[in-house]
């Protein structure tokens, strides 16, 4: 059986200036990073704003378990599916950040014959993004720190600032240090520390931004610290605001690449749902919405995080109206969330797939809630039983909601066909009537108590006496209508990892409330949430090589 990348490297690639032909895209509208990717002017994006806009579809998932979901595989499948039907569709995709690469997770690029290519160029480096957004941060953490070393005019409190450096590798070295040993001329010491650089606000500036413009006044906007009177101090503040904006003047362009079977795909952007709003760029998605008759798009982890920031941060901001929403799950990971171990997956369970697929149903009355349509995509494995398939089709019918098995990693887009048709069918018989979860000139509690009762299902939230206080003090800078943002564990509905399934009378903890001022939302922490991963006992970076002719091996 061959590997992902063996795949991908037998892929037979088109050049990019063709792909993107097919879509109304000319050469001139490219800006070519070699034969096989491109970025996309802005001014491509003025010129097609007058086009009327296509199907939006959002691809999410049950909360992801150690056996596997697929969300991103049968996200590409499913468009891959799509254009083999004869239908214009776009994919808009996040890109891989390096430090899941090189640690557990892999790449994400898509698996088996549903793949985004040139797969190693997307998960290695790509375009350069990711890299532009660490300089402008870490421009910003050494011009803080300059203004503190030269004479501290701002009077920012040292003890204070909520600005952090960033590197996009797992590196747990390096989450809290001490910097500016070594006398006066290294600059002030302090305590300090880096977070990964896919949970810095400027990537999340860059996805929710509009255009250039938009960009830098998110940039001047984002809080780096407070003075002594405990007024926030921005990036305007240190005078940062131009520079920052400048290194990111290509990191803005959406990129273009193509999948296995040659369809157009979007990637650009990157943040985690699960420290940040987890989408791919508003750029990239109102791209493939007026080129493409239909626009699949994906948020991270499962519809707690992901589909709840995509509905309630980056559609409010950018004006989206999402048709329909794709949930993806597996037997495997259900029979999971049911009790089962990981090494008895294998075994037909269907009284643990019962119980687990309480989660799938949490998800499901989740979409429900914002007035959209959905349906389940089961992505198939091997020793799925026939017995647990049907159990499965029973449960989603009771529920009155149409599932369809996926086997796009095993057949590409032959394997979408039957999830394309049955979407095709819910586009075309079900209204969506989209709305936010929450009014956003309700109070800060009253917007995260909805979120956590409403979408989590707990019975309750406390809130640590400093988010009380940060609660009215943000209130006060006029920062109190802004969306939520929570950050907390992907591997259950709870704040506690262990709670698979559907939990019951369990309480969400808010220990800390974080400004994001220039992505537009606050950041709630729940629970013990790590904004610099680190690497496993045997990371995957153990297995990869290249050799003397520049094949990858070990990459996935």
């Amino acid at each position: 059986m061959l590997t992902d990348v063996e795949i991908a490297q037998s892929a037979a690639m088109q050049p990019i200036s063709d792909v993107a032909k097919r879509i109304g895209l000319e050469f001139d509208d490219l800006e070519l990073y070699g034969k096989y990717k491109a970025k996309i002017s802005l001014d491509t994006l003025q010129r097609v704003e007058g086009n009327p806009d296509g199907k939006l579809i959002l691809v999410t998932a049950i909360n992801p378990t150690p056996a596997g979901e697929g969300k991103t595989t049968t996200m590409i499948g499913l468009h891959q599916a799509l254009c083999k039907m004869g239908k214009n569709s776009i994919a808009a995709m996040r890109e891989p950040s390096l430090g899941p690469c090189f640690g557990i997770k892999g790449g994400a690029a898509g698996g088996g014959y549903a793949q985004v290519v040139p797969m190693e160029d997307i998960n290695l480096h790509f375009t350069g993004d990711i890299h532009a957004i660490s300089a402008a941060n870490n421009l910003i953490a050494a011009m803080l720190d300059n203004s503190i070393q030269q004479g501290n005019l701002l009077q920012i409190d040292v003890r204070n600032i909520t600005w952090k450096r960033v590197v996009d590798l797992n590196d747990r070295a390096l989450r809290q240090i001490t910097i500016g040993l070594g006398g006066r001329l290294n600059g002030v010491p302090r305590e300090d520390g880096f977070d990964i650089t896919v949970a810095s606000e400027v990537m999340a500036i860059l996805c929710l931004a509009s255009d250039m413009e938009d960009l830098k006044e998110r940039a001047a906007r984002m809080i780096v610290a407070y003075n002594t009177s405990g007024q926030p101090v921005t990036v305007e503040d240190i005078h940062a605001t131009g520079a920052v904006t400048m290194l990111l003047k290509d990191a803005i362009k959406p990129n273009i690449v193509q999948t296995l079977d040659n369809a157009p795909v979007f990637v650009h952007g990157g943040p985690f749902a699960n420290i940040a709003h987890g989408c791919n760029s508003v750029m990239a998605t109102k791209l493939a919405l007026k080129l493409g008759d239909y626009a699949i798009t994906e948020a991270g982890f499962g519809a707690d995080l992901g589909a709840e920031k995509f509905l309630d941060i980056k559609c409010r901001q950018a004006g989206l109206n999402p048709d329909a929403v794709v949930v993806v799950a597996t037997v495997r990971a259900l029979k999971m969330h049911g009790g089962v171990a990981k090494a008895d997956l294998a075994v037909e369970n269907l009284e643990a797939l019962e119980k687990g697929i309480e989660n799938l149903e949490k998800h499901i009355e989740n979409i429900t809630k914002f007035g959209l349509p959905s349906i389940v995509a089961i992505n198939a494995f091997p020793t799925d039983s026939q017995a647990e398939l049907q159990l499965l089709f029973d449960i989603c019918k009771k529920l009155n909601v149409e599932v369809a098995i996926s086997n796009v990693w095993a057949q590409g887009a032959d394997g979408g066909i039957d999830l394309a048709e049955k979407l095709l069918a819910i586009l075309e018989t079900k209204e969506p009537n989209f709305k936010p979860l929450y009014e956003l000139n309700t109070s800060i509690q009253s917007k995260i108590e909805t979120i956590a009762k409403e979408i989590y299902g707990a019975s309750g939230v406390t809130f640590e006496r400093k988010v009380i206080n940060k609660m009215k003090q943000y209130s006060e800078q006029g920062l109190g209508e802004l969306p939520i943002c929570v950050a907390k564990t992907q591997y259950s509905l709870s704040d506690q990892p262990t709670l698979l399934g559907r939990p019951t009378d369990f309480t969400i903890h808010i220990n800390d409330l974080l400004p994001s001022a220039g992505a537009g939302f606050l950041v709630a922490i729940s629970g013990s949430i790590m904004r610099m991963p680190g690497l496993p006992k045997v990371p995957a970076a153990n297995h990869m090589d290249i050799d003397k002719n520049g094949k990858i091996t070990g990459l996935f």
